[in-house]
């Protein structure tokens, strides 16, 4: 039997199925076996994980590594070390950068940056008005998906028309593409915000008054038609209620390929929290009352939320430390912290390990087209594994994160299980809860390796690129011929 290049030895591997006493070889960046550990070839390098489970990397579908046109916030290099020290193997990056991810060069600038990337990593191009004409060069050149920011968010980049959103839908039907979408009514925000500063209302809550739950329901809603009239695939960015989770449970019911994703935050804090916090906790979402936590639990647990995202969205201290909350910069890092906190959960008996890896990494790995390469320790995959031990126990710490952004809402924060080792594609690029800081550079983007499965475009004859021409039977818009009428005298 060949050597190979690595054999974990004596984990427990954890599928959504079961888990398993096995070790796992690997070879090139791949696993090559998954067995009884008298069957694993040599390997040049061994290591036990006697008392360790085994995952499949994380996937965090949503994040914001501000490169380019931020780097006091984040850089790709920054970004994806606290990644791979989080557990996190792959990243699909946003695209509210400077500029803005919605042109060929912009895009090129982006993953240029990400030549400095730990783990591996997707784009999402920015689906706006002014992008609707070329979203297929997009796609050619490197974007693995779209963002709509239908809600605003930081950047101010302006929501889409409901008119671009439709006919980007119809684009990008017949193609399969998958597109992000911030669901949030704009309008109503804006003014509800606006009504607020003119009465002087300052205070951390009047951020969560500006975005009441309708917002949410309403937008959702008119994602799911537009979806389900064009066959077009679309992913709900960052749930935060639980009012509009029966819309999402019918349209799945009817068939309507829409994923969706919650965070940490929602699942975790409440308006409790941002009375304590301040300004720390404006994010987009807010952050809501207790009464929407459980039911995302619940909704994870039926399927109706797909996944766990982070919606990492670093920013220096003095923009987040602010009295009028809307001078404070939206969002607070997470991408380091989501592996622990919800193992914290598991072991607190709130959903099991195989729940975990089926939101963490088998979701994602399905709704972006990469099941089978990533999303699964299986013979021919990519060697993305975590090594966590369930019994570590800790203390959160802002100060310790990879992040540029040392101020996270978890600090303090007492968590039970932690990711001590990180292999993206048979490489370690965390070890004994360190990173490895020579592995800078070995992400690659997952486009090369993206299979999303076969289209299902509705309602084509109707779209747009196809109306602008008339039909060869479409009568002439001639004038009626009419008899001359002699005026009266």
């Amino acid at each position: 039997m060949p050597i190979v290049d690595l054999v974990i030895r004596g984990g427990k591997v954890v599928s959504p199925d079961a888990i398993i006493d096995a070790s796992v070889a690997i070879h090139e960046g791949q696993i090559v076996a998954v067995g009884h550990d008298d069957l694993m070839p040599s390997g040049r390098e061994e290591v036990r994980a006697d008392g360790l489970h085994l995952l499949p990397g994380a996937i965090d579908s949503h994040v914001h590594f501000r490169d380019p046109g931020y780097p006091h916030k984040e850089t790709w290099a920054t970004g994806s070390a606290a990644a791979a020290c989080g557990g996190v193997t792959t990243v699909f990056d946003m695209p509210n950068t400077k500029p803005a991810t919605g042109t060929v060069e912009a895009l090129q600038m982006k993953l240029r940056a990400a030549e400095a990337s730990y783990v591996d990593f997707g784009i999402h191009a920015l689906l706006g008005d002014d992008t609707v004409g070329h979203l297929e060069d997009l796609l050619e050149h490197g974007a693995t998906s779209f963002k709509a920011f239908v809600g605003n968010t930081f950047g101010n980049l302006p929501a889409p028309s409901d008119g671009a959103l439709l006919e980007a839908f119809e684009i990008l039907a017949p193609l399969g593409i998958r597109t992000v979408v911030h669901a949030e009514n704009s309008s109503i925000m804006a003014r509800r915000q606006q009504r607020m500063i003119e009465a002087g209302r300052i205070d951390a809550q009047a951020h969560l008054a500006a975005r009441p739950e309708v917002c949410e329901i309403e937008a959702v809603s008119r994602i799911i038609h537009f979806s389900e009239w064009t066959g077009a695939r679309v992913h709900i960015a960052h749930k935060s209620s639980a009012d509009a989770l029966w819309l999402v449970r019918e349209a799945k019911a009817r068939g309507v390929d829409i994923t969706v994703e919650t965070c940490p935050q929602y699942l975790l804090l409440n308006t409790d929290d941002v009375l304590r916090l301040g300004g720390l906790l404006r994010l987009n979402p807010p952050i809501r009352d207790a009464r929407h936590n459980q039911p995302l639990w619940d909704a994870l647990m039926d399927g109706t939320v797909d996944m766990i995202a982070t919606d990492h969205a670093p920013h220096a201290i003095d923009e987040k430390l602010k009295e009028n909350i809307w001078e404070c910069d939206c969002g607070f890092p997470g991408v380091e912290t989501q592996m622990a906190l919800m193992l914290s959960e598991v072991n607190k008996g709130r959903a099991s390990l195989m729940d975990y890896v089926r939101w963490s990494s088998v979701a994602p790995a399905k709704a972006w087209g990469l099941y089978g390469t990533k999303g699964v320790i299986a013979p021919g995959a990519h060697a993305d594994i975590v090594m966590v031990d369930m019994n570590r126990r800790g203390i959160l710490s802002h100060g310790k994160l990879q992040t540029i952004a040392k101020l996270s809402p978890w600090n303090g924060r007492a968590v039970m299980g932690y990711p001590l080792h990180t292999l993206v594609r048979g490489r370690f690029v965390m070890r004994d809860g360190a990173l490895v800081e020579a592995a800078r550079g070995w992400g690659k983007s997952i486009k090369g390796v993206q299979k999303m499965p076969t289209p299902k475009p509705l309602h084509v004859e109707l779209a747009t690129r196809n109306i602008l021409k008339a039909p060869d039977n479409a009568p002439q818009n001639a004038l009626p011929q009419v008899d001359a009428v002699t005026p009266a005298h």
